[in-house]
């Protein structure tokens, strides 16, 4: 794959989109001169593509580093893995990019060669293991730039190994040097229970005092269903220390259980959404750790969601709680898995719902996945939607697709007051 290539700043679809939000009001005990509506403007970038009839990017997702870029813009630091479409989840080598002027220029990606896969002995063969699933966060206490992910264990031909361990993986970034350091193994009590553990695909929340909450799904040594926890982690800045994990979610529903959970706050409560084969949970929690019983996510018309085996994550506005999300009937039964367009919509946090008068499509489908995306927040004025083109199966490209990463820039017309750097 040739990672040389000239780079494309696109205001897609016209450029502009004006979304107004009905009935949303300031929340909580947040001070703000502000009395209008919140409402946000939707540009789209698309920087790098990649597809070469057989293998494209997957899982795009950015972290900031405040002080690094152009005049006091942040550098933005993008990380994504290959993906060979022949197989189911064979994720190969991991490449990177960023901005330092908040997208009008990119650099070239790059493969980043201290993620690469390595090769253990497992069951007396020799196996590729692979760091994937990879989300970069500003870590503000230590000013560190942290990613977290998981491992996937090969057979040697690269398939995915049944049964298997698995485990939460980190690296930290460099940005005087533009590296990733090697990826390490996050050490958890308990081998058995934490047999097959990852945190890929979670978006995790990091406490005023440093540590970090990172949502988590886990299947015991012999068993089948995997479950969901929030770890909490202390973090000085090269090491993470487990201290305590809170109650654990499962459900029996002959499915393989709870996935890729993804963690916010938003007016003082923690919220969870969590991924199942069959549908779309949420759940919420007063203190992180420990958490309700979970919820399908509805509409507030009380019609199911939709959303089913992918990915939900949450965008968090001081005056506002959304969530990012595909679904079933968008005309897009042609979608492997309804994984495409991207919607967001305002929740209910009373109802724990979703208001239907708000979704709106913020990346379009254009025949490929677009279900394994990240958010960030770049700024009081600016959160992006990541997600690149997954070209699987082989043909996607016949409705238009080709292997584009997205950047799905949303403008705030009130700044988040969330926000700290």
């Amino acid at each position: 794959m040739s990672g040389r290539r000239k780079f494309i700043r696109n205001s897609i679809l016209g450029g502009v989109s004006i979304i107004g939000i009905p009935g949303v009001k300031a929340k909580g005990n947040l001070k703000t001169k502000y009395s209008k509506p919140l409402s946000y403007k939707l540009t789209h970038d698309i920087p790098a593509k990649f597809y070469d009839g057989r293998n494209c990017w997957v899982h795009p997702r950015a972290g900031i580093v405040p002080g690094t870029g152009r005049k006091d813009f942040p550098r933005v630091v993008f990380t994504m893995t290959t993906q060979d479409n022949l197989g189911s989840d064979v994720f190969k080598d991991m490449y990177g990019f960023h901005t330092n002027d908040l997208g009008t220029s990119w650099s070239t990606p790059e493969q980043v060669i201290s993620m690469r896969p390595r090769f253990e002995e497992l069951d007396g063969v020799k196996c590729p293991i692979a760091a994937s699933d990879f989300w970069p966060a500003y870590h503000r206490e230590s000013k560190t730039l942290l990613g977290i992910g998981h491992t996937v264990v090969y057979t040697p031909d690269w398939h995915v190994k049944f049964p298997r361990p698995r485990n939460s993986v980190f690296s930290i970034y460099n940005s005087e040097q533009d590296k990733w350091s090697e990826w390490k193994i996050i050490n958890l009590p308990d081998k058995e229970k934490f047999y097959h553990e990852g945190a890929g695909s979670v978006q995790r929340y990091d406490e005023a005092d440093g540590t970090i909450l990172l949502p988590t799904y886990f299947t015991p040594l012999n068993e089948v269903s995997s479950r969901v926890a929030v770890m909490k982690y202390a973090f000085d800045g090269e090491k993470l220390q487990y201290l305590i994990h809170g109650n654990e979610l499962s459900i029996d529903d002959k499915t393989r259980g709870l996935h890729e959970p993804s963690l916010t706050k938003f007016n003082n409560e923690y919220f969870m959404t969590i991924r199942n084969d069959n549908c779309g949970f949420v759940t919420r929690s007063k203190d992180g750790l420990e958490y309700e019983p979970i919820n399908l996510w509805k509409f507030d018309d009380g019609t199911d969601l939709g959303n089913y085996n992918t990915q939900q994550h949450w965008v968090t506005h001081s005056d506002g709680l959304f969530l990012v999300y595909t679904r079933r009937g968008a005309n897009n039964d042609h979608v492997t898995r309804h994984r495409a367009p991207l919607f967001m919509a305002q929740v209910d946090t009373d109802r724990l719902c979703i208001i239907r008068d708000t979704e709106q499509i913020i990346v379009p489908e254009r025949g490929a996945k677009l279900g394994n995306f990240g958010v960030t927040v770049i700024s009081p004025e600016e959160t992006w939607v990541t997600v690149s083109e997954w070209m699987q199966p082989i043909g996607v490209e016949k409705y238009g697709s080709d292997g584009s990463i997205w950047v799905a820039r949303i403008h705030w017309n009130k700044p988040n007051l969330y926000f700290q750097h």
